[in-house]
């Protein structure tokens, strides 16, 4: 078999157990291939060295990346159809100790965005979000750790205010993750001039009605986000941190005046993305069980907005305690009281947040 077939056989494979993940890494006599599935990471095969090579470098041929460089790690992108989808992959290259690359291949799944109504365990946060879709302009930010599904989030709800509330919708990514046709997207490109900030400029003489911002990255993304939201136009973006409230410290930390964020942010959502009781499995669901209309993670999402982002405002004045914030957790016992998620995922959050924090406490003290 050639190793285009074995390489396509490989995606497609991945595709079948809604893999969000392919990694391929050298062992001592081996590659490990694994597939990250529901969040996790399930061993799939052990193939020769020869092999692994040689995957690798048509992955980095396919992907445009210099095949004869192993000392330094790359990245590239490709997209074609596996498995009779239309794929789009984002590929990463790592030299290892044992002068032997490592690869990552991020599925980027080109089906259409969740509804509203799939994104989250309790209907009541999707519904407060979708309100803030009818506002003419503001902020709403979206926080969490890679992989939490903000960009899946962001991408329903933009979709939502082009289909449903008839608004021109335009998106700035890096990259593009997801082709969608009912909104304009642009494609962040540094070499050709289009930058976050340029890119910005662009779009707002552009006469948008609704911006989606991958990411705030710099303090000039965040000041230009903000003023778009203080001239009449609605932006969704995400931006790094561990919870909502840390939204508040970062914006700030960016240069953006109190007034300026109390002038235009609607909302922060902090979100995670939880493993549910499967109906087939229960708890312990098999990767083997493949139920197209059963998702087998949700989302949850924590929200300032109202009263509580104002209050959350008064606290950052007085020098409040960023980290005593637990909304998620609450929401996470509730969904264990209700009998949705198990008391192993539970306490397995509990702890990777608790570690969580002591990181951050000992970054910023």
């Amino acid at each position: 078999m050639s190793i285009e077939k074995i390489a396509n056989a490989l995606i497609s494979q991945a595709l079948y157990y809604d893999a969000t993940d392919v990694h391929i890494a050298p062992r001592s006599k081996t590659y490990l291939i694994e597939f990250r599935i529901n969040g996790s990471l399930s061993s799939h095969k052990k193939i020769s060295h020869q092999l692994g090579e040689r995957l690798i470098s048509h992955f980095k041929f396919m992907a445009s990346m210099d095949i004869g460089e192993k000392r330094k790690p790359q990245s590239g992108s490709l997209q074609s159809h596996f498995f009779g989808t239309f794929t789009s992959l984002r590929i990463s290259t790592l030299p290892t100790a044992k002068s032997q690359e490592s690869i990552v291949i991020r599925i980027l799944h080109q089906h259409q965005s969740l509804s509203l109504e799939k994104l989250s365990l309790f209907p009541s946060s999707i519904k407060i979000l979708q309100s803030f879709m009818f506002q003419a302009h503001g902020l709403i930010l979206f926080t969490g750790p890679t992989g939490s599904g903000k960009s899946t989030t962001m991408f329903s709800l933009a979709e939502y205010c082009s289909i449903h509330l008839h608004r021109r919708v335009i998106t700035l990514e890096d990259p593009v993750e997801k082709q969608n046709d009912y909104f304009l997207q642009v494609q962040v490109n540094e070499k050709a001039g289009i930058g976050f900030q340029s890119g910005l400029k662009a779009i707002l003489r552009h006469d948008p009605d609704v911006i989606m911002i991958g990411e705030i990255r710099d303090a000039e993304t965040a000041m230009i986000a903000v003023r778009a939201a203080m001239t009449g136009h609605l932006v969704l973006s995400s931006i790094h941190t561990r919870n909502a409230v840390g939204a508040l410290y970062r914006l700030l930390e960016f240069g953006i005046k109190e007034y300026e964020i109390e002038q235009t942010l609607l909302a922060v959502t902090g979100q995670r993305l939880v493993s549910i009781k499967c109906p087939f499995c229960g708890f312990n669901c098999s990767k083997y069980c493949i139920r197209p209309n059963h998702l087998k993670r949700t989302g949850i999402y924590e929200m300032l907005h109202g009263y509580v982002l104002t209050q959350a405002m008064n606290d950052l004045r007085k020098g409040g305690d960023p980290f005593a914030y637990n909304k998620l957790q609450k929401l996470i016992a509730k969904g264990v009281a209700l009998g949705y998620i198990s008391q192993e995922e539970y306490r397995r959050w509990i702890v990777h947040e608790e570690n969580e924090i002591e990181r951050t406490k000992s970054i910023f003290y």
